[in-house]
């Protein structure tokens, strides 16, 4: 018989909330600027920063307070107008329960002096605070309870975020739009779980064993949304880690006045001599919000000189590396033996071969495939074709998968998911073969955990650890 403790051990609870210390960090980007805030956060918040500053009217939730940051805060020195003042501070107190942490929270705004930063931080370990571990205020928001772990995670998103879309995208995960999706399904399945565990407890009681038929029906509704979630990691991945584009081909070709079209600069050198990029030349780039990489590369042939050979050598290297190709071919020139082994070896890759300086050409009809691979006349020149190449490039980054709120973005999502399917599946198989209820209820468990490992019921110290740290001090 299941144990009826199971489903307490699956809700396991990471911690209990606030942290018993004060906690204080530099909240802003290391260097010099207009602001700079020191953050603290504990039960001793607010007591330590009116020893930090010159208050000029008491602290009080909610309300932003002038201070004086002075050289010295000895009690002669605070009491003292004629003291030596290095700056004027913004004094704003956030009071427990509501602050980012839940425990009372004061943020000291002062000029973005690192001398000045440095001795409130300094001052405030003397005053009995601890400095903050790299993401340990988020931390404390998720252990108590104020947030999830994939809306602790969208902070660290959002703020490493370079494109609109991985902001718009962070954001909406911070707002939860992905608990929103895992929530319900999460609820279907415990419901099941319940009612298989009742009909196991209380047999004796006339209670009613769940039949093969509604066992299946409800592993089937819970499957397709499921998914649609596991799908969404396509585009979702690809918009929070972005992709490397390779544009390769023969010397002369085109590949850096096309670099420099998608780019919309004169980034790399280009010129009529074959020969002229002889080292990889990268720019990033967001496409519709997708972040791209592009490496312009050495023209492939066989190179006459060291540089150019250890060029070439490198962009054999890059064309390996990405995850998309653009062979560059000249319109003018028919294929030589270099080309057809080059449109060869990426085939079954993203890839695109892009028929340039079609202005030079003859005029002819659209180019649908060369060598089997898909093809697009373009002009790096005129900016022919430059707009739908753009498409198509987009299109092969995302495979047609379109956004959608809510989305997986990170690997570690993606494997809950994956894990939850495949424990619904062994639970259907096990129901199909009449397998008793209690080792069915084993493959129900292990994809509640894995949903509840997504939003951070039962994911272990370790792996709270490893995300934490990835986050900056202060935040």
């Amino acid at each position: 018989m299941a144990s009826p403790d199971i489903l307490s051990a699956a809700t396991k609870v990471t911690g209990s909330g606030a942290g018993t210390d004060t906690i204080a960090a530099i909240s802003t980007p290391p260097g010099r600027g207009g602001i700079g805030i020191v953050r603290l956060s504990g039960p001793e918040a607010a007591q330590i920063a009116a020893q930090l500053v010159r208050l000029r009217q008491p602290l009080e939730p909610g309300r932003a307070r002038l201070a004086d940051v002075l050289e010295s805060m000895s009690d002669d020195a605070a009491e003292s107008r004629d003291s030596t003042r290095i700056d004027e501070a913004l004094v704003t107190f956030f009071a427990a329960p509501n602050s980012y942490t839940t425990e009372d929270v004061v943020e000291i705004a002062a000029h973005g002096s690192p001398v000045v930063l440095e001795l409130l931080l300094r001052r405030a370990m003397d005053l009995g605070a601890r400095l903050a571990e790299p993401g340990e205020f988020t931390q404390r928001a998720f252990l108590a309870g104020r947030i999830d772990l994939t809306q602790a995670e969208a902070v660290r998103d959002l703020i490493e975020a370079q494109t609109l879309t991985q902001a718009r995208q962070a954001a909406g995960q911070l707002g939860g739009a992905l608990s929103r999706r895992v929530g319900p399904l999460k609820q279907e399945l415990v419901e099941l779980i319940a009612l298989l565990e009742a009909g196991i407890d209380f047999a004796e009681d006339d209670v009613d064993v769940a039949a093969k038929s509604e066992i299946a029906r409800r592993i089937e509704e819970l499957t397709p949304p499921l998914r649609a979630l596991e799908a969404s990691f396509a585009r979702g991945r690809i918009v929070h880690d972005g992709l490397t584009l390779a544009i390769v081909g023969r010397p002369n070709a085109g590949k850096s006045s096309l670099f420099n079209r998608l780019v919309q600069r004169e980034r790399a050198i280009v010129t009529a001599t074959p020969g002229t990029t002889r080292d990889l030349v990268t720019e990033r780039i967001s496409l519709d919000g997708i972040p791209l990489e592009l490496v312009d590369t050495a023209g492939l042939r066989e190179g006459l000189e060291e540089a150019e050979q250890l060029g070439i050598a490198r962009s054999r290297e890059a064309l390996a590396d990405a995850a998309l190709v653009l062979v560059v071919l000249d319109a003018t020139e028919p294929l030589n033996d270099e080309e057809h082994r080059l449109l060869e070896a990426v085939q079954g890759r993203p890839a695109l071969a892009v028929v340039n300086k079609c202005d030079l050409a003859e005029a002819g009809d659209a180019v649908a495939a060369v060598d089997g691979l898909p093809a697009l006349r373009t002009s790096a020149l005129t900016g022919e074709g430059i707009a739908e190449l753009r498409e198509r490039i987009l299109a092969l980054a995302t495979g047609g998968a379109a956004s959608e709120p809510g989305m997986l973005t990170s690997l570690r999502h993606h494997q809950a998911i994956t894990t939850t399917l495949a424990a619904l599946g062994d639970a259907a198989g096990a129901n199909a073969a009449g397998i008793p209820h209690e080792m069915i209820l084993l493959d129900l468990y292990r994809g509640l955990w894995a949903l509840d490992s997504l939003t951070g019921q039962t994911t272990s110290d370790d792996i709270l650890n490893l995300i934490f740290s990835t986050f900056c001090i202060g935040k």
